[in-house]
C-alpha cells in the first residue's frame, strides 16, 4: 500500500474517533467514562499521519512499498477499513435496543450482590435505574419495594401479547450489551416499540422468579413519552 494512503486511512480513523467523541455519538457504542482513550486513540493517528507526511515531503519524495503479486488485493482489503469511517460520517448507527432485547435468550441479567443493595431514598416517588429495580426484585427478600412509588425510564418493547419496558446495560461497549426488561400492567402506554418513556408506578410484589427470568412486573400509575436519553445504555 502506498505511503500516502497510509497517511489518509489513519487521518480518516483518527477523524471518525474524534467526530464520535466530541459529538457526543461515542456514548450509542462505548461507556462515557472511555472517553479520555478515544480521544487519545483519534489524536495520536492523526499526529501519526501528519508526522509521516511532513517527514515525506521533507525528504523530498513518496515512500512507496511494493508487494509483489498481491499488491491489487492488499489494497482493497484495506481500503474496506473506510467502511466503518463512512458508516460514522454518513449513517451514525443508533444505539442497541428493542431488537436486541427480543433476540436475547436470557433477560435480567444483572450483577446479582446483596451487597449491591443500599438504602431507598426517601420521597414520594423514587427514581431508580432499571439495573437497581431488577436486582432489587431479584435480591432484596425484605420487600422495601412494596407499596413504593417508582420512577422508571426505558424504550418499550412486546412479545407474546405482553408490553415490556427495556434498557441495556453495558459494561464496556455495545458489543457487550445485555438486556433489562419489566413487565408492564396497569394503565399500560399504548405508544410504539422503541419509544422511550417515563414511568410512574409500583412494582407487583415478588413477581420476579428464576421461573420468568426475574422479569418482575410493573403496574403502571402514569407515564410520559421522552426523547432518547444522552446515555442510552446503562452500567
Amino acid at each position: 500500500m502506498r505511503r500516502e494512503t497510509q497517511n489518509i486511512l489513519l487521518v480518516l480513523l483518527g477523524g471518525a474517533l474524534l467526530k464520535i467523541s466530541f459529538s457526543g455519538l461515542y456514548l450509542r457504542y462505548v461507556q462515557k467514562g472511555l472517553l479520555p482513550l478515544l480521544i487519545a486513540a483519534g489524536t495520536i493517528m492523526i499526529g501519526l499521519a501528519l508526522f509521516a507526511i511532513v517527514r515525506d515531503i521533507r525528504r523530498g519524495k513518496a515512500s512507496d512499498e511494493h508487494d509483489h503479486g498481491g499488491h491489487s488485493h492488499s489494497s482493497r482489503s484495506t481500503w474496506l477499513m473506510l467502511l466503518p469511517v463512512l458508516a460514522v460520517f454518513l449513517i451514525s448507527p443508533p444505539a442497541l435496543g428493542g431488537d436486541v432485547v427480543s433476540s436475547a435468550a436470557d433477560t435480567n441479567q444483572t450483577q446479582r450482590s446483596r451487597n449491591l443493595l443500599g438504602e431507598l431514598p426517601s420521597g414520594d416517588v423514587i427514581p431508580l435505574s432499571m439495573t437497581e429495580f431488577v436486582t432489587r426484585t431479584a435480591w432484596d427478600e425484605s420487600g422495601t419495594l412494596d407499596n413504593r412509588r417508582v420512577r422508571l425510564t426505558g424504550f418499550l418493547t412486546r412479545a407474546d401479547g405482553d408490553t415490556f419496558v427495556a434498557r441495556l446495560a453495558i459494561s464496556c461497549c455495545a458489543a457487550d450489551a445485555r438486556p433489562l426488561k419489566v413487565r408492564l400492567t396497569g394503565d399500560v402506554p399504548s405508544l410504539p416499540d422503541e419509544q422511550w418513556v417515563e414511568l410512574t408506578g409500583k412494582v407487583v410484589p415478588k413477581s420476579a422468579s428464576e421461573k420468568n427470568s426475574w422479569v418482575p412486573s410493573f403496574t403502571v400509575e402514569s407515564s410520559t413519552p421522552v426523547a432518547q436519553p444522552v446515555e442510552p445504555y446503562e452500567s
